[in-house]
C-alpha cells in the first residue's frame, strides 16, 4: 500500500480493509485503474464516520 498521501492516520485494521477493498475489486474487474482510489475513499469514508479527523 502506498505510504504518502493516501491513508495516513489510519489503524492496521483500517490498512487491511483497504488491502482487501483493493484485492476483490480487481479479481472481479470493478473499476478498472480505479482500484486503489476507491478502497481508498471507502476506508477513509468509514475512518470519518467514525468521527476520526483526519490524518489522526
Amino acid at each position: 500500500m502506498p505510504r504518502g498521501k493516501g491513508l495516513r492516520g489510519v489503524s492496521s485494521k483500517e490498512r487491511r480493509q483497504y488491502e482487501h477493498i483493493k484485492e476483490s475489486a480487481r479479481k472481479s474487474g470493478r473499476y478498472g485503474r480505479r482500484a486503489k482510489e476507491v478502497a481508498a475513499r471507502t476506508v477513509m469514508k468509514e475512518h470519518k464516520s467514525k468521527g476520526h479527523a483526519k490524518g489522526r
